[in-house]
Formats: C-alpha cells, structure tokens, sequence
C-alpha cells in the first residue's frame, strides 16, 4: 500500500495594502495614488455600505475570517501563498500603474496569521513602490521568518526555490514565476545586478525548466507558482498553457496559477495538476462596481493531494468561501451550486471533473479517475 498523498494549501492573490491595511492595527497614511480614489478608507467605505460596518483596528486574524479555522481542520502540510502586496512605509510609488498596494510591515502579523510556509511574490505589484519598496518587502518577511520565492536582491535569489520537508521522505521544491500576460512589467525583471521579480523572459524560462528537472530527478515533489493570464474571463491563453506544459514536462507536479480575479479552469496535464487561475483570496474590493457576472466575491480554499511517490494528481477539495465587511465566511449553498457549476463546465475541456461532496466543498479529479 502507497504512501498517505501529501497535502498543500493553494491559494490566488492575497492583498493586505489598501483598504485592508486601514482595519488593521498599523494603518498606514490613508492617501493612495490613484485617479479616482485618493484615500485607502474610501474602499472600506464601499464594502460598507454594500454589507454593513466594518471594524478598525481590527485583529490581524480579521481579514481571514472562517478560513483560519477551517484550514485548521483540513490540515495541510505545505501552504503557499500568492502575497500581491509590498510591505513598506516608503511612498514613492511607481509612476504610470493605476493602482498601488503596500501594507504597514508592522501589519505583518495579518499574513503570518494563516502560517504560510512560502509567500510567492511574483506578481505585478511587489514592485509597486520601486525596488526601495521590494527591499523593504524583502527584509519584513525575513525578519518575520516567512520563506519567499519569485523575486529577489538578484536574478538569483529570484530564481531560487524554497525547499520544503513535510514529513520524513518527502521534499517539496516550491518555485516562483511571474509571466508578461500578467501585467508584469519587462522592466521588473531581476538580473545578476539588479533586484526584481523572477520574470518569464526566454533565458529565465530556460533556466527554471532545468532546475525544475534537477529537482525531479532528486526526487522532490515540485510547485512552479506562477502569476499568469488576464484579470477576467474562463480561457487560458495559449501561451500560458503552452508555459505551464513545458513546466509539467520538465517535472512540475503543480501549476499553481495566479492573477485572475475569480476561479478559472483547473486542468490535468500527464496527471499533474494545472490551475489556470485561483482567483481572489483577500482583498478590499468588495464595493467595487463592474463584472459582476464573474461573482468576484466568491472565494476558494484549494486543498491538493499529490501521490507522494510521483507527485501526480488524487484530488483538489475546495471549499468555496464569500468576502463580506472584508472578510472571509463560508459560502452558502447557493454561492457553492453557482461555483461548483461554472468550475464542472469551463474545467471539463481539461480533463478535469468537478463535483459537489455532501459537505458543500467542491471536488476535482482526473476525468479518467474514478471517484
């Protein structure tokens, strides 16, 4: 009999700046840098006055909400997480970008409240306060003993994966990546002499797919976290998945895609897992009008099991959770019908069944699998 599959915690975009920095204890200057919003309260305001009142000062576990508990009982043995904020006091933001997300680093406590074990930082707003601000991102998470893959003082801090031992006999490489379909800027890219994101130019890309082989024939279990694809919208580009089967060719047993604002299709690629987008986690976005069709207050939990001798796929639990007063609860069983519906459809043409478990969560697996 096979080893019990070894189990991570995934997760989209976490954003603690903004208006979610402003509930916390260690609120920054409110004033944001943006066109038609000037002050980073205004976004509490709109949560409020689409679900009620919001609490300042609130604990750092607030923002978390139900999911703290409830990742608890699942108890997965990795947590990775996509952190799309810079951690900083320095306000010399980046010019030409129309939003900007920066938290107090004495807020720090928010992100390690739900104990990740990686903080992925390749996205298009670790850099939104200059390289000044990376830096700073940089020495918070270090001196809060929080792990970070996919940016860097240089292209190889960037570059580098954080390695994990879950369990005796079982390692798991965990590498970050943050791809131009994001919004990734050219210029962000980390080089031997200037720090910045672990950015998919061709020499990078190169690089990562013999790294991830090395690691493969090693014998570890490897994530390639990558910050892929557009805000909106259920088809992955083609040279998205064309990335991430290259990635899975060369020995990556998880995809773990990032950046769209809602759940996207998963997809199973030689029987390793492809997420194409998990969508949100924690934002202050609540009262922001427009695309509402893509019920962008829906959230999920994305539990995997990997078989722990080869990495391929047993399953994806999600449980399906709503933002309300920025903060996250369990979704109701309505939320959870629309979502386990759009998720069966759009994920159905990648190999991917999804159903319903009696519990309410969601449950993914190889359409050729049995249940």
């Amino acid at each position: 009999m096979g080893r019990e599959p070894v189990s991570l915690f995934l997760c989209g975009d976490v954003m603690l700046g903004r208006g979610v920095d402003q509930l916390l204890p260690h609120p920054l200057d409110p004033a944001v840098p943006e066109a038609y919003v000037r002050d980073a309260r205004d976004y509490i305001a709109l949560a409020e006055a689409r679900y009620g009142r919001v609490p300042r000062g609130a604990g750092f576990g607030y923002p978390w909400g139900e999911a703290l508990a409830l990742l608890d009982a699942a108890a997965p043995e990795a947590r990775i997480v996509n952190l799309e904020t810079a951690v900083t006091t320095y306000d010399g933001c980046v010019p030409g970008k129309a939003v900007h997300y920066r938290m107090h680093p004495a807020n720090l406590p928010a992100l390690a409240a739900v104990r990740p074990d990686v903080c992925v930082l390749a996205n298009n707003h670790v850099l939104d306060y200059g390289r000044r601000g990376l830096a700073d991102t940089l020495a918070a998470l270090a001196g809060a003993g929080l792990p970070y893959v996919g940016a860097g003082a240089d292209l190889r801090e960037a570059g580098a994966p954080v390695t994990l031992r879950p369990r005796p006999g079982v390692r798991l490489a965990v590498f970050g990546l943050a791809a131009s379909s994001s919004g990734v800027p050219r210029d962000w890219a980390a080089t031997a002499a200037r720090s910045g994101v672990h950015h998919a130019g061709e020499a990078a890309v190169a690089r990562l797919l013999e790294a991830v082989a090395q690691r493969k024939r090693a014998g570890d279990l490897v994530v390639v976290s990558v910050h892929m694809g557009s805000n909106w919208g259920y088809s992955p580009a083609a040279s998205d998945r064309s990335l991430a089967h290259a990635l899975v060719g060369a020995g990556a047993d998880v995809v773990h895609g990032h950046s769209s604002h809602h759940p996207r299709p998963l997809e199973v690629h030689r029987g390793r897992l492809v997420l194409h987008g998990c969508g949100d986690l924690v934002n202050d976005y609540e009262g922001i009008g427009g695309q509402e069709r893509y019920r962008n207050d829906l959230r999920l939990l994305y539990l995997v099991e990997l078989d722990a001798d080869d990495g391929r796929l047993r399953q994806v639990r999600m449980i399906p959770l709503r933002s309300r007063r920025l903060r996250l609860e369990r979704a109701p069983e309505y939320d959870a019908l629309w979502l386990h519906g759009v998720l069966a459809r759009v994920s159905r043409p990648y190999g991917v069944r999804v159903e319903r478990a009696d519990d309410g969560t969601l449950v993914a697996r190889p359409a050729d699998r049995a249940p």
